[in-house]
């Protein structure tokens, strides 16, 4: 597909680019599921959150390579104007998000103590990842190449 877009620029989207979005639309909305349930089973039974000094350093660490990483694929996305590599540069800042809460949550819970931090910030992340999930099934269908967002 790369090579494809490299020699020809101007050739539409074809049906493995549109698989590429769906499969990493359907991994999201997968995702998002198994975020919500476990959130909301670990409200349910009263889970509590087990925070360590390096939980949050992997974190940090996690945020700052993963977020290089989706600065990379972006770049070479947006470049080569293919939405299957801009959808797998999301899925990688939903990596970032993730580690964003583990820092946030961690660092509330030993702050303060709030029970259900984690499983709050859960729900958020699901929130993001529906919408990545969304927005990989309307390239899907759409035959703009375009990357003007």
């Amino acid at each position: 597909m790369i090579i494809r877009i490299q020699h020809n620029p101007d050739s539409s989207r074809d049906e493995f680019e549109r698989r590429a979005l769906r499969i990493t639309g359907t991994a999201f909305y997968i995702l998002v599921a198994g975020l919500v349930v476990t959130s909301v089973y670990n409200i349910w039974i009263g889970h509590m959150p087990i925070t360590t000094f390096w939980g949050v350093v992997i974190s940090i660490l996690s945020i700052l390579v993963m977020y290089i990483l989706v600065w990379w694929k972006r770049k070479v996305g947006r470049e080569l104007n293919s939405q299957p590599i801009l959808a797998d540069a999301n899925c990688t800042m939903v990596c970032v998000y993730m580690s964003v809460i583990l820092l946030v949550s961690s660092g509330i819970y030993e702050l303060f103590g709030i029970p259900y931090i984690d499983s709050i910030g859960t729900l958020g992340l699901a929130y993001f990842a529906f919408k990545e999930g969304k927005e990989c099934f309307e390239k899907a269908n759409s035959d703009e190449i375009c990357c003007c967002d």
